[in-house]
């Protein structure tokens, strides 16, 4: 797919600086370079700034809310050649946090940290992800995926010791048993399955109402790609499916997921929905599809815009998967 890494959170070729994350001397002298910057995240919203595009924050080594970190600074690699790091403030509380807020299914609210004058303050990234750069999109997803990893894998898995962080962050080490940890990455494949001039699309119980999307799942051990998009089409809408093709990728930061786009035909369109799977399923026509992304249609919500979905789908109505 010739447009595949122009989905969100892709396509910025971030250099990750690999070889940083195990020398010690050079982490030290980056974390004391006067160019080296920091990115800020508050329980899994990063620190923006700006009003339409925004941007993500990046403030000095020195900045004194690092002061208020729960851990080390993990690396997230070079810009312009320069060191920039990640730090987590999620200790912190805020005056008059609003908890509620925080279990919606997009996170409205907004935290403004004391230690900034302007407009800095945390945000959701789910609702402000097509607002980003390329770069600042993955970098966000990067550190809030991370820090994810971090804070539920904080105990070894073999022996339940706690574990300690190295590799700047993208390891960790039981000093029990010595087994090594690395960060999680679930593969999960998203379908975009046609029968002639229809899409099969479903919606899960919570989501707003109206709201429809390709259908997805986890893929399993000792499965393909194609044989995990053909299983989960049949468990959840009971529908064959035969020729399955790869689009494009997209790693979902919510919490570690990389997202698998994939093309898959029909082989009928009868619909037998699994209710413990889809709240409902429904084939929809490129007329109607183009109604809904025109807003026009109030039966029929597309994806959120920046979801791999709502790219595989825009694409299939532009004749563009090629």
């Amino acid at each position: 797919m010739k447009h595949a890494e122009t989905v969100t959170f892709g396509g910025s070729d971030l250099d990750r600086a690999a070889d940083l994350r195990g020398d010690i001397p050079a982490l030290a002298a980056a974390m004391q370079a006067p160019d080296t910057r920091c990115a800020l995240i508050w329980r899994g919203k990063p620190l923006i700034s700006g009003d339409g595009a925004l941007d993500l924050v990046r403030v000095p080594m020195t900045h004194p809310v690092l002061a208020e970190a729960r851990s080390a600074p993990m690396l997230l690699g070079r810009e312009n050649g320069a060191a920039l790091f990640a730090h987590d403030l999620s200790v912190w509380e805020p005056e008059g946090l609003d908890s509620e807020a925080l279990k919606q299914f997009i996170d409205p609210s907004e935290q403004r940290h004391p230690s900034f004058e302007g407009d800095e303050r945390f945000a959701e990234l789910r609702g402000i992800m097509t607002r980003l750069s390329a770069r600042d999109a993955e970098l966000a997803a990067t550190m809030r995926s991370i820090f994810a990893w971090h804070a539920s894998h904080g105990f070894c898995s073999k022996c339940g010791a706690k574990t300690e962080w190295y590799q700047a962050g993208w390891q960790s080490i039981c000093p029990s048993c010595g087994t090594q940890h690395f960060p999680r990455t679930d593969p999960v494949v998203i379908m975009l399955i046609t029968r002639g001039n229809k899409t099969l699309l479903g919606r899960s119980p919570g989501w707003p109402e109206g709201m429809y999307s390709c259908l997805a799942g986890f893929l399993e051990p000792g499965e393909t790609i194609e044989a995990a998009v053909r299983r989960e089409v049949m468990e959840e809408a009971g529908v064959p499916v035969g020729p399955v093709r790869y689009l494009a990728s997209q790693p979902w930061a919510f919490p570690s997921s990389l997202m698998i786009g994939c093309h898959g035909e029909a082989l009928d369109d009868a619909i037998t929905l699994d209710p413990n799977e889809l709240e409902d399923a429904r084939w929809v026509s490129r007329e109607d599809m183009i109604e809904a992304y025109a807003g026009q249609r109030s039966d029929i919500l597309p994806g959120r815009k920046g979801a791999i979905a709502h790219f595989l789908i825009r694409n299939w109505l532009a004749d563009r998967l090629d």
